[in-house]
């Protein structure tokens, strides 16, 4: 899917970079629109996402063996989000769905979305599934209370009546904020679920085997993730951020990578990145050049607390 959003044609509207170019990355001010969002107020135009739809009998029992997450008792109308990954553990695709009742609508990142369709028709064996790639129909749009789907054909009468318009900037700033990684930008492909925060959000603990499953529960019982994703608060004394995918370094010592970065209205400029697990949480890191005070959101601990008794 390839169509640039009608909304770009707001007046203001100025599009984003790189995956995100067939939308908005603001509409004049994007401190004021992220004032908006933050007041419960807006919505966010992500029409650029790709979105699949599984229909047919068995797609919630299927689709439950396959990712991380707890599907086959999803209600109509609930919205969760979900992993497919790697017989090691990695993470291969996040994806954030809503069921109807009669077929469970998906989105996920921008060009994403062809190889999720490919890998799901592999995994079909005797099942009553049926999918499709419905970019083309359907749009995603992000409200405070969360996704809307959109028919594509009326995304500007969605519009009109959701605004006023906030541009991906906004969202972006609000989402790091939070501490909410994005796939492919706060990823790599060697991350697993529980160094990025994902459980429980995207990861059931108490459900059936799935592909990767044995990597995550040992980590999370056993050991301790290999990383962590931080949120750092970055020196604003220069007027840059970190590019995405820049070392991350402790004096002379790379120890991570930088992902997402924004200016924040409150907080000011921000990233996401994944650090080594035993780099200390209170030292000051290097994001890109840029002195770095970390905010701890996977703790480098994490499995301790489940530790069992061994004899």
């Amino acid at each position: 899917m390839s169509v640039t959003s009608p909304l770009l044609d707001l007046p203001g509207a100025v599009a984003a970079e790189g995956v995100d170019a067939r939308v908005a990355a603001h509409y004049g001010s994007f401190n004021r629109e992220q004032r908006t969002l933050a007041s419960g107020d807006g919505f966010v135009d992500l029409s650029h996402r790709d979105v699949l739809r599984v229909a047919g009998p068995d797609r919630l029992t299927w689709l439950h063996s396959l990712t991380t997450q707890h599907l086959t008792g999803l209600a109509p109308g609930e919205w969760t989000q979900a992993l497919v990954l790697s017989p090691n553990g990695h993470v291969e695709h996040a994806i954030t769905g809503v069921d109807d009742g009669e077929a469970l609508t998906l989105h996920t990142e921008p060009g994403a979305g062809a190889s999720l369709l490919e890998f799901l028709q592999r995994m079909v064996f005797m099942m009553r599934v049926e999918m499709s790639d419905v970019s083309d129909d359907v749009a995603v749009a992000w409200r405070p209370k969360g996704y809307d789907l959109v028919p594509r054909d009326r995304l500007t009468t969605y519009a009109e009546a959701a605004g006023p318009a906030c541009g991906l900037w906004a969202f972006e700033a609000l989402r790091i904020a939070r501490g909410e990684p994005r796939f492919g930008v706060d990823t790599d492909h060697r991350t697993i679920p529980n160094e990025a925060g994902w459980i429980p959000s995207a990861v059931h603990l108490d459900k059936g085997c799935y592909r990767g499953q044995e990597t995550v529960a040992r980590v999370h019982t056993l050991g301790r993730p290999p990383r962590r994703l931080t949120l750092l608060h970055l020196d604003g004394s220069e007027n840059r951020l970190p590019v995405r995918g820049a070392d991350l370094t402790q004096g002379d010592k790379v120890v991570g990578f930088v992902g997402s970065s924004a200016r924040h209205f409150e907080l000011g400029p921000i990233a996401l990145a994944l650090v080594k697990r035993n780099v200390p949480v209170d030292v000051t890191l290097e994001a890109d050049g840029l002195v770095a005070s970390q905010e701890v959101l996977v703790d480098p601990e994490i499995g301790l607390h489940v530790r069992p008794k061994l004899r």
